[in-house]
């Protein structure tokens, strides 16, 4: 055989193994920066749960010294004392569990995030967007059930009812007040389900900004290829 016939019978040279070196550095770039973006919603949220978890835990304690510090006149009604110790226990028990959860969000959310597996960082995010509302809800109950305990604490401890109407008067203007601030700030903030956006990235989101989606060995007819979006699509499991 000719030195020619033996070179052409040659297998092809192999690919250069540094652009499939390039490729993967950019795969993980991408999802690094794709995790960078979620993870300012992870620190909003645990931030924000650790802000309501030390208020609850503040009225929880006031709560708890109402039922055990306040020395309850037994010449008062029978239907009185049991609605103060009701009206307080629900207090304690509604903050006590915004406590609760709002620890084992700020602790367990993040750990979920950081060692878990690949991809735990969105469900971590988005189980704390669920859970964090019941435990505002629950701080706010415990907020008008205290007040409703106050209330109550005035008639339990003033002989002469004028001083305690006075008193619980003045403790329903104070809820009220709150209630119409707390309306007006929510409304002012108020961001509709529709219109909020999450760091969470689709493939298709990223098509759409990029350029259309090109086939393998069709390069000149975008820029996103079906590899990076299929790497996006699982980033976001």
């Amino acid at each position: 055989l000719t030195p020619a016939l033996c070179l052409s019978r040659r297998a092809p040279a192999p690919a250069d193994p540094m652009l499939y070196a390039d490729k993967r550095a950019l795969e993980t770039n991408l999802k690094v920066n794709l995790l960078a973006i979620r993870e300012k919603e992870l620190n909003y949220y645990t931030q924000n749960c650790q802000a309501v978890g030390t208020q609850a835990a503040l009225l929880a304690g006031f709560a708890y010294s109402g039922l055990t510090q306040v020395a309850i006149p037994h010449d008062r009604a029978y239907a009185l004392r049991i609605a103060y110790l009701l009206v307080t226990t629900t207090a304690m028990c509604f903050e006590l569990i915004a406590v609760l959860n709002t620890t084992l969000l700020s602790m367990m959310g993040p750990g979920l995030a950081l060692r878990g597996p690949d991809g735990s960082m969105h469900p971590a995010v988005d189980g704390m967007m669920t859970e964090y509302r019941t435990a505002y809800y629950c701080f706010v109950l415990g907020l008008v059930f205290f007040h409703f305990s106050a209330a109550l604490f005035s008639w339990l401890i003033y002989v002469h009812w004028s001083v305690s109407t006075m008193v619980t008067l003045c403790i329903c203007g104070s809820l009220l007040l709150l209630t119409r601030y707390a309306k007006r700030v929510y409304l002012r903030f108020r961001l509709p389900a529709e219109m909020v956006i999450t760091g969470a990235f689709e493939a298709s989101d990223v098509a759409a900004a990029a350029g259309p989606v090109v086939q393998r060995g069709d390069a000149a007819s975008g820029y996103v290829s079906r590899e990076q979006a299929q790497l996006i699509a699982s980033s976001n499991q």
